[in-house]
């Protein structure tokens, strides 16, 4: 049986310091009486400030610096401006630095979700009520004395995801959000990728989620700053700590069907009315696609969208991410001059192979000047190609082999630069009665080394993939676009082995410059793709990245032996062979 503890041990306290005034701890009542903890940092005054908020399990007095070392080392190695100007001791993951931020005039607000962190409560991730929650600490938000009734919504990740599912309440006060890196679709993006489960979530809850649960307590981490367990007062037994949550992670794996729970955990983006601007990177296989379609399908009239690539966490505490999060938020939350009436609906961070960026701005997404063009795959050639063979062809390999089958264009006699989202059209055959589909885009040197570029989580990451599960390739024939198909998921076909089936393969929207003399490929397997090379592969939440970062495809209870692990054949040439649709973008000459 849950229960319910409460911390009648924690007191607020208000202290200026860093030329702040800090309250810590202050009670947020929920509409049923529960009561969250959250830290405000604020103008050490009298007047009434625009907030900037989250809302969230990672507990808000966990440092930076203490939770996530060996990111907080690379942020501090390779991106000095995100530390500059700044003693860094209120440095929390994933979400704003007040120090930045209250000398601005803004007032910084961070809560501790129902159940984590310093707030009571069944933990409950992404859920309605969470969602309720947040509905109501932005109410409370807004009417303070120290506010100026205009909330943002600003943060990383899991504080972007849940931007989504709160700011379709529409609740007062909500003046415009910043989703940074965040999943809008539970079921699509957060636990199954074209229905294949992804051992990302279940592994991400058990180290970052649970280590933090309210209960916690003195087994726990303390916070650097003020002392107090992060995750306490009280200290529970693991027994209770279990009763005190709802095991999100595991009932997405029970249902391989999209069904009302995953609606439950997803956003109406459509309801969504106040100013958006969506933040995505180019290569996070959890968060670029919602990004993505949280700005195309918005219901907000003034929405805007921004691409950059790094890791996850980069950019938002760059002065480049800083800048853009000031100028959005000082003409929505303070009515400033700041250029915003300027800022394109688009801005894009266009990759090179090198790892460097060109910044440009556009109109719309997708670009109304791609060229979509059709690559086929030749089975007895090996090529990938824009005049479909004649001779049709076939291949086959094992879909427990990472290698699977590899299609290369001829080197590029000019630069060719991808930008946008892109499918596959894969004839293929299984001998069993199931099998999933993975595509891997890939880009080679004249030298034959695959160029392998710095993504959200990988080091050596891979430049897009897509996936499929054969079983789910019913499409949603309203809802998808030749460059983006859309799936149901709500009932499995399943093979009849030997016997083709088509399947019309989403890949994760991207961008890359290729030069000339380089080329490109696909790879189609029947499990994750393996990067080349010999490492050394780092590790995190112990998963091995070769690639695809954390986001890897491996359960065996979602891939039992005996029906993934059977021989793929794949069909290419004649009138239905296999297909690649790209978003080529003519480059112009000043580029």
């Amino acid at each position: 049986m849950r229960r319910e503890t409460a911390a009648p041990s924690i007191q607020q306290r208000s202290e200026a310091v860093d030329g702040m005034r800090i309250d810590w701890d202050v009670p947020v009542i929920m509409t049923d009486g529960t009561v969250l903890r959250a830290d405000v940092f604020r103008p050490d005054d009298d007047g009434r400030h625009p907030v900037v908020m989250t809302l969230g399990p990672y507990a808000k007095g966990l440092a930076f610096q203490d939770g996530f070392a060996g990111m907080w080392q690379n942020l501090a190695k390779n991106y000095p401006d995100a530390l500059a100007g700044s003693s860094n001791k209120y440095q929390v993951w994933e979400t704003v630095d007040p120090e930045k931020w209250v000398p601005d005039g803004y007032v910084c607000v961070r809560v501790d979700s129902r159940g984590a962190g310093r707030s009571a409560g069944q933990l409950d991730m992404w859920s309605q009520q969470e969602a309720r929650d947040y509905y109501d600490a932005i109410g409370w938000a807004g009417t303070q004395g120290w506010s100026n009734g205009r909330v943002g919504l600003l943060g990383i990740s899991y504080y972007a995801a849940n931007q989504w599912l709160v700011a379709s309440l529409r609740p007062p006060h909500l003046a415009a959000i910043c989703p940074w890196e965040g999943f809008s679709d539970f079921y699509r993006e957060g636990t199954r990728h074209g229905g294949i489960l992804s051992r990302f979530s279940e592994a991400w809850a058990e180290y970052q989620i649970y280590t933090v649960q309210h209960g916690v307590g003195d087994r726990g981490t303390r916070s650097a700053v003020t002392g107090e367990p992060v995750a306490g007062p009280a200290t529970l037994g693991e027994e209770e700590l279990r009763g005190n949550r709802v095991e999100t992670m595991p009932e997405a794996k029970r249902r391989e069907l999209l069904d009302e729970f995953h609606v439950a955990h997803t956003a109406v983006l459509e309801d969504i009315a106040v100013p958006v601007l969506s933040a995505a990177n180019w290569a996070h296989h959890l968060h670029t696609r919602g990004n993505f379609e949280g700005y195309r399908r918005a219901g907000s009239q003034r929405k805007w969208l921004e691409v950059h690539g790094h890791e996850h966490y980069a950019e938002f505490y760059t002065d480049y991410g800083v800048s853009l999060q000031k100028r959005f938020f000082g003409h929505f939350l303070k009515g400033e001059p700041t250029g915003w009436e300027q800022q394109p609906p688009v801005q894009l961070n266009i990759r090179h192979v090198d790892g460097t960026f060109e910044s440009r701005d556009e109109q719309e997404w997708p670009l109304v000047r791609t060229r979509w063009t059709t690559f086929h795959l030749d089975a007895g050639t090996g090529a990938l190609t824009e005049t479909r063979p004649d001779a049709e062809g076939r291949t086959d390999f094992s879909a427990a082999d990472p290698r699977g089958a590899t299609f290369w264009t001829a080197p590029f006699e000019e630069e060719v630069e991808i930008t946008g989202p892109s499918a596959a059209r894969v004839r293929l055959a299984s001998s069993t009665v199931d099998t999933d589909l993975f595509v891997t885009l890939r880009v080679q040197d004249p030298e034959g080394h695959d160029v392998t570029l710095v993504s959200a989580i990988d080091p050596n990451g891979l430049l897009t993939v897509g996936w499929l599960r054969a079983s789910h390739r019913e499409l949603d024939e309203d809802l998808s676009l030749p460059h983006r198909p859309w799936h149901r998921h709500t009932r499995k076909l399943p093979l009849e082995p030997g016997e083709p089936v088509t399947l019309d393969v989403e890949i994760l929207p991207t961008s890359i410059v290729v030069p000339r003399g380089y080329r490109l490929g696909v790879t189609l397997t029947g499990c994750d793709f393996e990067a080349p090379g010999d490492g050394p592969r780092p590790q995190l939440y112990g998963i091995t990245m070769r690639g695809n970062g954390t986001f890897v495809h491996d359960d065996p209870d979602d891939r039992p032996a005996g029906i993934f692990d059977g021989s793929t054949t794949v069909f290419t040439g004649g009138t239905q062979g296999s297909q690649l649709l790209l978003p080529v973008i003519p480059r112009t000459a000043h580029q």
